[in-house]
């Protein structure tokens, strides 16, 4: 079934840049067809859910489309990292993708998520534009966070994400406070909270999922585990780097983090564990292919051998492209086609944002206080009034 009989992209890609997303109505055939895991789940204290997971042709072409816009965007953030317009930290995700994709194929924008500062595609998973996205890496006052956050404090309070936090682990209690509040209002959902296995070592990950378990929060934490905390490896900082059991009295699960199919059937059965019993932990087994940040070469610790050879067998676009193409949905030149045409929409968001002014010095002062209070800020002797804030 060729691409073109299943889908009509022009009308999305006429969009405004600001206003466009990674939801795009790629093909209105939703059959269901059933796909075995890559990997069998790895359960502590709970039944794994199937490996034979339900999806469409809709479903798993836009999640090819999905994944190969995350994938460009990073790849466009590393070149402008290297022209001085992005400045300060920049950790990037290529390569982790399905873990983003996965999850949100499985939740709803009512779900709360909350990660660390390798936030950049799961603001696009939220419903991110790609220039909001450009706009704040550069510091313009028409990003995601008024150019104020950067990269590792990309925001999006409409759909329930609630940011990118640059100290390691400080985002697992905000996560569970988050749970505990969704618990407090009787929503029906859920937060899944985000860390890495440089993360899972910290002793506030362990007192946030102590309070989650004594009062059945529906706490999802998930271990994005690409086995290298900055540059150590995950063997050299972990007695035990079994993450998905590190929770002892806490459920966990062990998953493919690089099939975006297990991912979503992971997240789904975590979804309806955590509503209905409490918290849950999540390991996904995945890899980044950028250094941990802009500043590491990635090749130091590891061997580029290493690198190409995740790239050759586990590549979660490829993984869906290979399904794709077996299942007659589209064609590798469709594919390709459709590659050319994400570049050239990041290229545009790019050059865009680009145009976009930089805030004013006044905003250096806004976003402190509550509005309102007449907060006035004085002199070191306390005496000279120097300003009063908005």
């Amino acid at each position: 079934m060729a691409l073109s009989r299943l889908s009509s992209r022009s009308t999305t890609l006429l969009q405004p840049l600001a206003t466009t997303s990674l939801r795009r109505n790629i093909s209105t055939d939703t059959s269901p067809i059933t796909v075995e895991t890559s990997l069998p789940f790895t359960s502590h204290l709970i039944s794994p859910p199937s490996r034979a997971v339900q999806t469409s042709s809709k479903e798993l072409l836009s999640f090819f489309h999905d994944m190969a816009l995350m994938r460009r965007m990073e790849i466009a953030a590393d070149s402008l990292y290297k022209a001085k317009l992005i400045r300060g930290f920049c950790h990037l995700y290529d390569g982790q993708e399905a873990v983003a994709i996965g999850m949100e194929a499985a939740i709803t924008k009512k779900d709360a998520i909350i990660t660390s500062y390798r936030d950049h595609c799961t603001f696009l998973g939220r419903g991110g534009g790609l220039f909001e996205a450009f706009s704040e890496l550069m510091g313009r006052k028409t990003g995601c966070s008024n150019g104020k956050g950067g990269s590792m404090h990309f925001y999006k309070k409409d759909a329930c994400f609630y940011g990118g936090h640059g100290i390691v682990g400080a985002q697992a209690p905000l996560g569970c406070g988050l749970a505990f509040a969704q618990k407090y209002s009787k929503e029906e959902a859920v937060t899944f909270t985000l860390y890495g296995d440089g993360a899972a070592n910290q002793g506030q990950l362990f007192e946030a999922l102590n309070i989650a378990a004594l009062w059945d929060l529906p706490a999802v934490l998930v271990c994005e585990n690409n086995h290298y905390g900055m540059g150590t490896a995950e063997w050299r900082s972990a007695k035990s780097p079994a993450y998905f059991k590190r929770g002892d009295y806490v459920p966990g699960l062990k998953v493919d983090g690089m099939d975006a199919l297990a991912v979503k059937q992971a997240c789904k059965f975590a979804k309806e564990h955590a509503l209905k019993n409490g918290p849950i932990i999540l390991e996904m087994d995945t890899y980044r292919y950028h250094g941990h940040s802009m500043s590491d070469p990635g090749s130091t610790y590891r061997t580029r051998d290493e690198i190409s050879g995740v790239r050759q067998v586990r590549d979660p676009i490829d993984r869906v492209r290979k399904l794709i193409i077996s299942h007659d949905i589209a064609t590798e030149k469709e594919l390709k086609d459709m590659e050319k045409e994400v570049r050239k929409d990041v290229d545009a968001a790019v050059a865009q944002a680009k145009e976009s002014p930089i805030p004013e010095p006044s905003e250096l002062f806004t976003n402190i206080y509550v509005k309102g209070f007449g907060s006035e800020s004085f002199g070191a002797d306390r005496k000279e009034l120097r300003a009063t804030l908005p």
